[in-house]
């Protein structure tokens, strides 16, 4: 049943006639009544009693008046629904990244987004390295992903936000006198707590491994294993500076001379972002402040 039929039909019933119902509507007597005929004729039903001046519903059409009012409700609350999401006033946006970005940059990120559009939800999903997160993005579990830039993204549109810098998180009894920054040629012979597991991390740090890589003394996939681990003492290891500071807030911190550092990206679908999507983006954009991010436009997205 087409929706303006049943506009027409509740608008037939409040003004109690064709005439006046025809010009609340702004369109012509005939072509109201063409319109009640077509929707008796589809439903195989009488609606109205047309023997007497006024039109009076007919069982059928006292039962349909109830429906039509509850569907004109709904739409009605669908549309406020519609509105609110892209007025930004409610709705949610689903994200996704792997544990080297999800205490940095995507915390900060997210306060900024709550704090901009305190009404939106923000969900964000723990993923098992790059792959976990485009495998979130291709089956519709989240919209948005963040993720290395030098991970292979298959034809995930990415959108390059910047860079992260690794610092070296030794715990008290292993600083000893170590110089700040450090060459990375001296991380050979400390012991560390890594995640192995990790293709792109591996690479990055191949050159911080002695060759049997009998440095590396727990390979953990755990972060919060990680930090504890090297809290108490077992060994040191690499992670952003604000994760260093916030998480092992007894370890000394030393940058690495030369610096390892990783790209990383927002990485989503093709296909222009829901509202809440692309306010997210902006905002990450405006958060990161990085002199290589992007400025994000609608036309950024194809419509595919």
């Amino acid at each position: 049943m087409d929706l303006h039929l049943v506009t027409y039909f509740v608008a037939v019933v409040d003004h109690g006639g064709i005439t006046k119902a025809a010009q609340s509507l702004y369109i012509s007597q005939p072509s109201l009544s063409q319109a009640i005929r077509t929707l008796e004729r589809r439903l195989g039903v009488t609606l109205f009693d047309r023997s007497g001046r006024r039109l009076e519903l007919t069982d059928a059409g006292r039962r349909l008046d109830v429906a039509a009012r509850r569907i004109l409700v709904d739409v009605d609350r669908a549309k406020a629904k519609v509105e609110a999401v892209r007025e930004l006033r409610s709705g949610r946006v689903d994200l996704v990244t792997h544990s080297a970005f999800g205490i940095d940059p995507m915390v900060g990120m997210v306060q900024a987004f709550r704090d901009r559009f305190p009404h939106v939800t923000a969900r964000v999903l723990a993923a098992d390295g790059p792959a976990g997160v485009l495998a979130a993005l291709r089956s519709g579990d989240a919209e948005i992903g963040l993720m290395d830039t030098a991970a292979d993204r298959a034809t995930f549109t990415a959108l390059p936000l910047g860079t992260q810098e690794l610092v070296l998180a030794v715990p008290p009894g292993l600083a000893g006198e170590l110089p700040n920054p450090i060459p990375r040629a001296d991380i050979r012979a400390i012991p560390l707590v890594l995640d192995m597991g990790d293709p792109a991390t591996s690479a990055m740090l191949a050159d911080l491994i002695d060759d049997d890589g009998g440095n590396v003394v727990v390979d953990c996939a755990h972060p919060t294993a990680t930090w504890d681990l090297v809290s108490r003492g077992t060994g040191a290891t690499l992670a952003p500076e604000v994760v260093a500071q916030q998480q092992m807030p007894s370890t000394h911190r030393f940058r690495i001379d030369p610096p390892p550092t990783r790209d990383y990206s927002l990485v989503m679908r093709s296909g222009r972002p829901s509202p809440a999507g692309m306010a997210f983006i902006a905002v990450a954009r405006d958060t990161v402040g990085d002199s290589r991010t992007v400025a994000v436009h609608a036309t950024d997205f194809d419509e595919s």
